[in-house]
């Protein structure tokens, strides 16, 4: 990190779980949720991150606690009191893609202080599905400004109330995020009438940067000046599980420790930064896709890819 941008500190809110993987008849169980991997993935690129959330005092909660905690992410309990963990059943196809069947709650009943964090992050069911997220999109909304927050609707239908009603959350969250990421099914489920004006849509109602990320094709993500892409990491997918998470973490940390939080807010980049901090978060989804599960790299290894792929480019 250079010296002249001052290291920041994340907070991380929405859902934990545990991913009942079945692959071909066979399950396992694996520590997952998308705001779960972001806060892994942002503690493993050096961002010092706490996590707030909800899980229950149970095996499975211990397991999450325990993964976390490895990675050097500090928990804050936003339940009261939480029966059991949630769940989410991972069907993995031929190609490696996922789909999921849910048992999970979201109540959001004890908010975490926000004071000393530089970046707070939101997204997936803990941002969208009632009767937490609405306390959540509040609290995101109080933040001051020089707080930098990215938002990720990461839509479950199966969880969530009506297209229209998950809209307006989500331009609420967009009206105070400097940073939206949406995959493509997400645009399209969004705006059945036009996924491709997703982009715009989000930049309309005050989002800085908005990306869109569409699996294999790359990404592509655009600001008010215009919009660029770039492609993914060539790799032999494994599973995709966590490759949206990953992407969203490695773009956050890179965002933050190239370019700074300060200057990310007032906008005060170019297009070769923002293309650097795009292709970090595109090699970081490549190296989660390339192995099992939800696991994003640390610093060091996302340094080796990205430097090997300079060199091999040169």
């Amino acid at each position: 990190m250079s010296a002249s941008i001052p290291s920041v500190r994340a907070l991380v809110i929405g859902e934990a779980l545990i991913d009942i993987v079945d692959r071909t008849g066979v399950e396992s169980e694996h520590v997952g949720g998308s705001p779960l991997n972001v806060a892994v993935g942002l503690s493993r690129l050096g961002v010092e991150t706490t996590f707030a959330t909800e899980f229950a005092d149970d095996e499975r909660g211990r397991l999450i606690a325990a993964h976390v905690e490895h990675s050097g992410v500090d928990v804050v309990q936003t339940a009261v009191d939480q029966e059991r963990t949630s769940t989410a059943r991972a069907h993995i196809g031929a190609d490696g893609s996922a789909t999921y069947d849910f048992d999970l709650s979201w109540e959001f009943a004890r908010a975490p202080r926000t004071d000393g964090f530089g970046i707070v992050h939101v997204g997936s069911v803990g941002a969208l599905r009632p009767p937490g997220a609405h306390r959540v999109v509040e609290l995101a909304e109080a933040l001051p400004r020089d707080v930098l927050v990215s938002f990720d609707p990461n839509v479950r239908p199966a969880l969530l109330p009506s297209v229209a009603e998950t809209r307006d959350l989500v331009h609420r969250y967009a009206a105070r995020a400097t940073v939206v990421k949406l995959s493509d099914e997400d645009a399209e489920w969004l705006y059945p009438d036009d996924p491709a004006s997703a982009a715009a849509r989000l930049l309309e109602q005050g989002a800085s940067i908005v990306v869109v990320t569409r699996g294999a094709h790359g990404s592509t993500l655009s600001t008010r000046a215009g919009e660029l892409h770039v492609p993914t990491l060539p790799v032999e997918v494994v599973d995709t599980i966590g490759a949206g998470d990953s992407y969203m973490s490695g773009l956050i940390a890179a965002l933050a420790q190239k370019i700074g939080v300060e200057r990310v807010i007032e906008g005060r980049f170019d297009e070769a930064e923002l293309r650097a901090a795009g292709l970090a978060a595109a090699t970081a989804a490549g190296v989660t896709v390339s192995r099992a599960g939800a696991n994003p790299p640390t610093t060091v290894e996302l340094e080796a890819v990205l430097q090997q792929n300079t060199v091999s480019a040169s």
